[in-house]
C-alpha cells in the first residue's frame, strides 16, 4: 500500500513519520514552503513535496489539512481530480460532517472519516466513520490503515469531539502549571503516567497534537463559551513565536529526534546535600497507607517500626501485611523466605518513643490537619536531632505540619499513592524551610524503594490531584450539560480514543465520590476557580450515599 498524506501539521506530520518508521511508502504533501523544508528534514524515507499531483500515486490519501469546511472540501475536489477512482480518501475531519464531505469529493463511495482525539499516542485509538454511501473496500482500507499505524478502531459511535474536549481543558492546567514554575516538564508528565497510569504525561500529549493546534482549539472554544479553563496560557504563544511546535518541529515541552522519538534526558543526580544513610525508618498509623509503605519498605530491605493508638491495631496492621506477603507467594510472585525475611522486618508499637532512633519516620495517619499536627508535635518531642519527619498527605500543607515542630528544616511531604507497595510514584514535597538533607534523604530512600520521586512545592493537590480532579469535575459537568451523551459513552471516548485506562466516571467510582468531592472541595477553597467547583451530581449522589465501588453505586453498577 502507498499512503499519500496532504497537510503537513502536526497529525500529517506525525502520521507520515509512522508510516514511514513502519515500512510503508508515503508521499507527503503541503503547499507551504515552510512546512515542506522542516517535514523533508524530520521525514526518513518518506518523500515530500509540494507538488499536490504527486498524491496519484497512492493507494490511500489521507487529508489531514486545517479544520475549515472550505479548505478541506477544496483538497477533497482535487484528490477527486489527480487520483484513479479505486483511490480511498481519508478525512481527518474532528467535527465536519463526514457525509458533506464525501458529497463534496466527487466519490463518495471512496471516502471514510478517522476521528483522532490524541494522534499517535500509545494505546489510543482512532474513531471510523462511514456514511450510508461508503463502499465496503473503502472502509476495509482504512482499517488496513489503521493496522499499519498500530491503532485501534474505536467502538461504532464513539464520539471523538466529546473526548477532545475534556482533553483540552486539562492539558491546559497542565500548561499552566509548568507556567507559573511550579514543578519541571519531566516531573509533570512522570507524576500523571505513574500516577494515574495514562499512556503519556499532558505536556508529552501537548506535543503530540502540536502546541500551534492546541493553542487554536483552546482559543476557538474560549471565544465561543468565554471559560476561563478553555483561556489558552500565554506560554504557548511564546513556543509558537518561537517555534517550538511540538514533536513535528523537534522541540516543544520535550526534545525529539530526527525520527520524532522523545529524547529522554540524562537522569536526574541525586539532589544536593549530605544524604544520612536511611537504615531505620518509622510509620505512624495503621490504615491502609501506613500498611502499604510498611510492605514496600519490608520488601526493599528497610527495618521499619509502624506505631498505632492501641498495641493490638498496629499487631492487626502487621498481620494485614504477612497475609499481601503470603498472596504474594501462593502467586508465585514471591519467595517463602523471602516474604518471611520481609515480615521480620517490621516491628510494631504503640509508643511513639519506639521510634526516637530512626533516620526517617512518615506520617500515615487519616486526612485530617489537626490530627497530622498532633502527631508531628509528639515525633518533635521524641525524635532524634536530624532525624527527617515525613507526611504522606495527599493534598493537607505540609508547612503546616511543620509548624507544629521546632524543627521545620526536617520537615517534608512524601505522598505515596494507593496501594503503596505497587505503585512506583512519589511527590516529593518541599516547604520553604526544607532543607536540603531533608529532600535528599526523601529522594534516597524512594530510589532505596524503586520508586520514582517527583519535586514539587507545598500547594494543594500538588501536581496529580491538582490536575486530575478538575479533569474529572468537568467530565461530570459535560455529563449534567449533554442531552444525548450518557456514562458510558463518555468512559468509552476517553478509553478508545485517548487510551486511558479508566474512563472518568470508572475513575471516580474507583476513587470514590465521597473522597473525590472532597478533595475538590479542599481545592477550591484554596483556588477558587471553577474549575475546583464540584458538579451537583457529586454532592447529589454523596447525599444518596451512592459513594461508588465500595457501596456498589456510584455513576456506574459494577
Amino acid at each position: 500500500m502507498v499512503v499519500g498524506i496532504v497537510g503537513l501539521g502536526s497529525l500529517g506530520h506525525g502520521l507520515l513519520r509512522a508510516l514511514d518508521a513502519g515500512g510503508t511508502r508515503v508521499i507527503g504533501v503541503d503547499s507551504d514552503p515552510a512546512v515542506v523544508e522542516r517535514a523533508r528534514t524530520r521525514a526518513g524515507t518518506a518523500e515530500v513535496s509540494d507538488r499536490f499531483e504527486r498524491l496519484g500515486a497512492a493507494d490511500v490519501v489521507i487529508e489531514a489539512v486545517s479544520e475549515r469546511a472550505d479548505v478541506k472540501r477544496d483538497v477533497l475536489r482535487r484528490l477527486g481530480e489527480v487520483c484513479p477512482r479505486a483511490t480511498v480518501l481519508v478525512t481527518t475531519t474532528a467535527s465536519l460532517s463526514v457525509p458533506a464531505l464525501a458529497i463534496a469529493s466527487g466519490r463518495p463511495a471512496h471516502l471514510v472519516g478517522l476521528r483522532f482525539a490524541l494522534p499517535l499516542s500509545p494505546r489510543a485509538g482512532a474513531g471510523l466513520v462511514r456514511t450510508t454511501l461508503t463502499a465496503p473496500e473503502t472502509v476495509s482500507a482504512a482499517e488496513d490503515l489503521l493496522s499499519l499505524l498500530g491503532l485501534a478502531v474505536a467502538p461504532p459511535g464513539v464520539d471523538a469531539p466529546v473526548a477532545r474536549t475534556l482533553l483540552l481543558p486539562y492539558l491546559r492546567r497542565a500548561v499552566a502549571l509548568h507556567e507559573e514554575g511550579y514543578a519541571s516538564a519531566e516531573d509533570i508528565d512522570t507524576a500523571m503516567r505513574l500516577g494515574c497510569g495514562l499512556p503519556a504525561g499532558p505536556l508529552e500529549m501537548v506535543d503530540a497534537v502540536g502546541v500551534d493546534t492546541v493553542y487554536r482549539e483552546l482559543d476557538d472554544l474560549h471565544r465561543r463559551t468565554g471559560l476561563d479553563h478553555y483561556r489558552p496560557p500565554l506560554s504557548l504563544e511564546r513556543m509558537i513565536a518561537g517555534d517550538r511546535l511540538g514533536r513535528k518541529s523537534g522541540q516543544g515541552y520535550h526534545a525529539y529526534d530526527e525520527a520524532g522519538r522523545r529524547v529522554v534526558p540524562d537522569p536526574r543526580g541525586r539532589p544536593s546535600g549530605q544524604v544520612p544513610a536511611v537504615g531505620h525508618v518509622g510509620i505512624v498509623g495503621t490504615g491502609t497507607m501506613a500498611r502499604g509503605i510498611a510492605h514496600a519498605l519490608a520488601l526493599a530491605g528497610v527495618e521499619s517500626t509502624l506505631t498505632g493508638r492501641t498495641a493490638e491495631r498496629a499487631e492487626s496492621a502487621r498481620e494485614a501485611i504477612g497475609s499481601s506477603l503470603e498472596r504474594a507467594v501462593k502467586r508465585g510472585r514471591l519467595d517463602p523466605e523471602a516474604a518471611r525475611s520481609a515480615l521480620a522486618r517490621v516491628r510494631t508499637d504503640h509508643d511513639l518513643t519506639a521510634l526516637a532512633d530512626c533516620d526517617l519516620v512518615i506520617e500515615a495517619v487519616a486526612e485530617d490537619i489537626s490530627v497530622k499536627r498532633s502527631v508531628f508535635e509528639q515525633l518533635d518531642k521524641v525524635c532524634r536531632p536530624g532525624a527527617v519527619l515525613a507526611t504522606s498527605t495527599s493534598s493537607l500543607s505540609v508547612a503546616e505540619c511543620a509548624a507544629a515542630t521546632d524543627r521545620p528544616e526536617d520537615v517534608i511531604g512524601m505522598h505515596f499513592f494507593n496501594p503503596a507497595q505497587v505503585m512506583r510514584l512519589v511527590e516529593v514535597v518541599r516547604t520553604e524551610a526544607t532543607n536540603d538533607a531533608a529532600h535528599a534523604t526523601a529522594h534516597a530512600l524512594c530510589e532505596r524503594l524503586g520508586k520514582t520521586a517527583v519535586d514539587c512545592t507545598d500547594r494543594t493537590g500538588f501536581i496529580v490531584n491538582f490536575l486530575l480532579f478538575p479533569y474529572l469535575n468537568h467530565a461530570v459537568r459535560t455529563l449534567e450539560l449533554s442531552g444525548s451523551l450518557g456514562v458510558e459513552e463518555l468512559d468509552t471516548a476517553v478509553e478508545s480514543l485517548l487510551g486511558f485506562p479508566l474512563g472518568p466516571f470508572a475513575l471516580l467510582d474507583t476513587v470514590g465520590l465521597d473522597v473525590s468531592l472532597a478533595i475538590l472541595q479542599r481545592l477550591h477553597e484554596t483556588f477558587r476557580t471553577e474549575d475546583f467547583d464540584a458538579a451537583r451530581s457529586l454532592y447529589d449522589l454523596v447525599d444518596m450515599g451512592h459513594l461508588g465501588r465500595k457501596t456498589g453505586t456510584g455513576f456506574r453498577r459494577p
